[in-house]
């Protein structure tokens, strides 16, 4: 099938041709011609398929009964409506809709937030057919009465379901109370979940459905691996690919915004031109920085999930998923950047042990499994491994058994004291209380077993004339000679139960 045979105007096949296309791809060529005769349309299809010329192309057909020269105002209601999550996506749109209208006397502004709200103000006052809008700034101008939407023929949902995982189902709500309900709906998405399909079933009426590939489905022309990594090392293993296969033009996503900034810094002192796009950066930002990249100024571009969807760069050859998104369906389109058009294109993934559950969740939604390879040097550690390595090095610190040198020579040591009880139970004290505290590392110390509360206690008298006892009068060195002195005459050679705790003696009060 060629163009020529979807009932196209003369100006549009005009426009196409200028563009080099001559065939349809799948989603057009079942698209355009329920459109074209007025149907609502829910339609899916893989991003990068043509989808935003499927609904594009015979919007302006339908619209261009009403194109005129007019410079009144009135003349030039807004009589279509495109709502798109993202800025990005919003000027594609936009540029799409510029590019196939060239030849028509049709008018289209875009508005979105992140920019000055004045130039906008001034373009929808002068009157335009076609506006293409992100909710909330589309909101701002109903709210400053900048605009009419009452003469609404058409009314476009594009990327529907990233619009609702990012709240805008509200903001969806109020725009639809404000235009005609005789209308022409279309919602087009490059997945359906099952919210959207409920959201189908109010917003549109009798709708044909149209999904040229399986549901959520990606592709053929990209290739996926999964570079199994420590968290901690996947800014190393990024360069290390980057480098090595002298990657020219690399798409990395992130989750956050912070995480975008610092990462394309990171990668700047490494060597490697960088910049970063996120819902923070301004508008002009935003743009300076996917110019750059598409012009080759800069190997990288770091991004978010905002960018995922709308960012229109001709023959991307990698993307990397620097972090596994949390929700399956923007894998989808993430690696939708890449693959388009007909060109092959590489997905990699860096994934460390905590996003294996977000892997197995990509996995099960595309129902295949992804190729994994190990790059020499940057293996995971597995979690046995881990384990086992921090049980060793618990086991060293802490429970290190004595080397069989040193068990020979307390026993040595043990032995003479055997037939002297008195120096024996010194000794036992010496060794067995006080004297195993031990220093660990980190200048920790290691509690000594209490012999008062494992073994029997046997006090000892010792003779006034020995060395130990006097060694001992002027410096007990042991619980047993501390304690004896509490105990009353004759009970000094008394064994005495383990957890014996004498009772101290109450102070005498004194008289005030």
């Amino acid at each position: 099938m060629s163009f020529d045979q979807l009932n196209l105007s003369s100006e549009i096949l005009r426009a196409i041709a200028d563009q080099g296309y001559t065939e349809p791809t799948p989603i057009q060529a079942q698209a355009i011609p329920p459109i074209l005769e007025g149907k609502d349309i829910m339609g899916g299809a893989q991003t990068g398929t043509g989808k935003t010329a499927g609904f594009t192309l015979p919007m302006l057909h339908r619209l261009q009964r009403h194109a005129n020269t007019s410079v009144s105002p009135a003349k030039h209601p807004i009589r279509a409506l495109i709502l798109v999550p993202t800025r990005e996506l919003a000027a594609q749109v936009y540029e799409s809709v510029k590019t196939y209208g060239k030849y028509l006397p049709l008018k289209c502004a875009v508005v979105y937030g992140g920019v000055n709200i004045d130039p906008q103000v001034k373009e929808l006052r002068a009157g335009v057919e076609i506006l293409v809008a992100t909710p909330g700034r589309l909101l701002d101008h109903v709210e400053q009465k900048t605009m009419n939407l009452s003469k609404i023929e058409i009314l476009i949902l594009d990327e529907a379901d990233r619009m609702l995982d990012m709240g805008f189902m509200p903001d969806i709500k109020r725009i639809l109370a404000l235009i005609p309900p005789q209308r022409q709906s279309l919602m087009f998405s490059a997945t359906f979940s099952d919210e959207i399909k409920k959201l189908a079933d109010k917003l549109l009426k009798q709708p044909v459905l149209i999904e040229v590939a399986r549901r959520n489905s990606i592709t053929e022309l990209v290739t996926h691996v999964v570079y199994p990594v420590e968290r901690d090392r996947k800014r190393e293993l990024l360069i290390h690919l980057v480098k090595s296969q002298d990657l020219k033009q690399v798409l990395v996503f992130v989750r956050t915004k912070h995480g975008a900034g610092r990462l394309a810094q990171q990668l700047e002192r490494d060597g490697i031109t960088a910049t970063a796009i996120h819902g923070d950066k301004s508008q002009p930002q935003r743009t300076q920085a996917l110019a750059e990249f598409k012009e080759g100024m800069v190997r990288v571009l770091v991004a978010t999930d905002v960018a995922a969807r709308g960012l229109d760069i001709e023959d991307l050859p990698h993307v990397v998923n620097f972090e596994l998104p949390t929700t399956p369906e923007d894998y989808v389109h993430r690696i939708g950047r890449t693959g388009r058009a007909g060109t092959k294109g590489d997905a990699i993934s860096l994934v460390c042990e905590d996003e294996n559950e977000l892997l197995e969740g990509i996995q099960k939604l595309l129902k295949i499994k992804l190729n994994t390879e190990v790059i020499a040097g940057f293996e995971a550690e597995t979690p046995h491994h881990q384990k086992e390595s921090v049980d060793t090095r618990h086991r060293l610190n802490r429970n290190e058994p004595a080397k069989p040198e040193q068990k020979k020579q307390s026993e040595s040591r043990k032995r003479p004291n055997e037939a002297h009880p008195v120096s024996r139970s010194k000794d036992f004290n010496k060794h067995e209380g006080h004297g195993e505290h031990k220093r660990v590392q980190g200048g920790r110390v290691k509690p000594p077993e209490d012999p008062l509360f494992t073994q029997p206690y046997t006090p000892s008298v010792k003779p006034p004339d020995t060395p130990s006892a006097l060694s001992s009068a002027t410096a007990p060195s042991s619980t047993g000679d501390r304690l004896s002195g509490h105990l009353r005459r004759g009970q000094q050679n008394k064994p005495l139960p383990a957890l014996f705790m004498p009772r101290v003696p109450p102070k005498p009060q004194q008289d005030e």
